[in-house]
């Protein structure tokens, strides 16, 4: 059968659990790395099949073979009953697959018009037809409810609307069967809700979607088919009626999983850190701060959590914090001294580091190994007179992989080879090998699995033990409750209330515009009620 007819043949009534595409017996080895071994995968018409698994568990290697980046080592790939090869990405998307990958793959020095319709260009008598595709653009907008301008720079967006482009270019192929990996890890709550509404319309129409998310709970949300891989290999398959969030936990990562918990307060004396009536202005020029007038204290061994959603402002204090972004007013108190005009260089020489939230623009130099990125920030420790100690460098990366566990065979590796769990402990890894006095986190479990999760949370609470003051922002609530001593929301740019560890998830949420409740949110002046969610 030809790829256009393959394409063609999904017309008609969606039938009840009809499978499309089979991943029959795949095994995939990269040398003497057995990534995906004999792994049954079925995705069924109309309907959502949610692929679970720790990062490693080889989820991105099967997706990548269903959409022809690799090819598998063994095994077959049946379409419609008939065996295929879809030997690149191109074949793929003749046979309607397509897939919007973890991390962004969009060119950030040309426009979002440009990023949605690169390699596929809509032709019109004199070339290029720049109008049709601006106009399919802004309906692509209109159907997310996104008020992008199509011909904005993508490097002039945020996060979540740049994972909202990669989705659009992905809806404008108009594929039926579209594989969607981690695309919510960084949109907003009614972001993700537009989203969902979207694959209930696709579904509808009889697209079968293939959706990946460490966001277990809000998967479940839209899951009609669940499969868990662990290491390489299938565990577990069932429909939706059939499993729950303990189900998934249990065939990722085995029984008696905890995300953890507040270790000992040790904080007392002085803060460490001071913020003090810090205001960012919006750049744009618009009358609103993207934080305005925020005050807090941090000490040393405190585990200190923002929440909030999305533009709330989280991001922009911790990079005001940090150096990378100027305050109109306040200042920055850092161990009793005023670093406000200080660069970032030289607040990461006081003692004080950030771990950005998009690691792969910020936190990473693809380029480099494991073991250059872990020595980033310190390598100023290293220089002997006119030379760098390799000898020196070497010791503190291979301190720094054992402490914070990276799952390496070497330093030599290259980044891009290590699962997102371990490249997000290798930037966390580089600024604590500073040594710090503080460290801030903007989302550090972003795009990781919950055994991934775990492991970071629990480099904080040993970092809290031995002294280290953390102050971590995060737009899950769950978060907020297994790990920090205090949690502050922010709303607008504000604080917005500040809880400690018993507070419940709806007061939370509420203080975030998030939800209403009928109780009033209080702060921790008051005795609040409700366990950890």
């Amino acid at each position: 059968m030809s790829a256009s007819a393959m394409a063609a043949a999904s017309a008609g009534p969606v039938e009840q659990d009809e499978v499309v595409l089979s991943a029959r017996h795949i095994s995939k080895s990269f040398g003497a790395v057995h990534a995906l071994k004999s792994v049954n995968f079925d995705v069924h018409r109309g309907q959502v099949t949610t692929l679970f698994g720790e990062n490693g568990a080889g989820k991105s290697t099967l997706m990548k073979i269903l959409s022809g980046v690799y090819q598998p080592t063994t095994g077959e790939l049946v379409l419609d009953g008939q065996q295929v090869t879809i030997d690149s990405t191109v074949a793929a998307r003749d046979l309607g697959v397509s897939i919007i990958h973890q991390e962004l793959s969009l060119a950030p020095n040309t426009n979002v018009r440009d990023n949605i319709f690169l390699g596929r260009e809509i032709r019109g008598p004199f070339g290029v037809d720049d109008k049709e595709e601006e106009r399919q653009t802004r309906a692509l907008m209109r159907e997310l409810e996104e008020d992008i301008d199509p011909l904005t720079k993508i490097e002039d967006l945020r996060l979540g609307q740049q994972q909202i482009v990669e989705i659009a270019r992905a809806l404008s192929i108009n594929s039926r069967i579209l594989i969607m990996d981690e695309p919510t890890s960084a949109l907003s709550a009614s972001e993700v809700e537009v989203l969902f509404k979207v694959i209930h319309d696709l579904k509808s129409k009889g697209v079968s979607i293939v959706y990946i998310s460490h966001h277990l709970e809000e998967a479940l949300e839209i899951t009609d088919h669940a499969v868990v891989l662990r290491d390489g290999s299938v565990t577990a398959f069932a429909p939706r009626a059939e499993i729950d969030l303990e189900w998934i936990v249990r065939n990722m990562v085995g029984d008696n999983f905890d995300l953890g918990s507040p270790p000992d307060a040790q904080s007392s004396g002085e803060p460490v850190l001071s913020i003090e009536n810090i205001t960012v202005p919006d750049p744009n020029g618009s009358s609103f701060a993207l934080v305005d007038n925020f005050s807090l204290d941090l000490h040393a061994g405190e585990i200190v959590c923002i929440y909030g959603l999305m533009g709330a402002g989280r991001t922009e204090l911790l990079e005001c914090i940090a150096g990378r972004l100027p305050a109109s007013s306040g200042r920055v108190v850092f161990k009793g001294e005023d670093i406000s005009s200080l660069k970032i260089s030289d607040r990461i020489l006081k003692g004080l580091v950030l771990t950005p939230e998009d690691r792969q623009r910020d936190g990473l130099v693809q380029s480099m190994s494991v073991g250059q990125n872990l020595s980033l920030a310190s390598i100023r420790n290293f220089v002997r007179g006119l030379f760098v100690s390799k000898q020196a460098e070497q010791e503190i990366v291979d301190r720094t992989i054992r402490e914070v566990t990276v799952k390496t065979d070497s330093s030599n590796a290259a980044i891009g080879s290590l699962s997102g769990g371990n490249q997000q402990k290798v930037v966390i890894g580089k600024m604590l090998a500073t040594r710090p006095d503080a460290i801030l986190l903007d989302e550090p479990s972003r795009g990781i699995d919950i055994g991934a999760k775990a492991e970071v949370f629990g480099l904080l609470a040993e970092g809290a033990q031995g002294g280290l003051a953390v102050l971590f922002s995060t737009s899950e609530v769950g978060e907020c409750l297994s790990i920090a001593h205090r949690i502050l929301v922010m709303h607008k740019g504000k604080l917005s209330a500040t809880f400690g560890p018993d507070a419940t998830k709806e007061q939370i949420m509420a203080a975030s515009g998030e939800v209403e409740i009928n109780s009033p949110v209080n702060n921790t002046d008051r005795q609040l009620e409700g366990q950890n969610a």
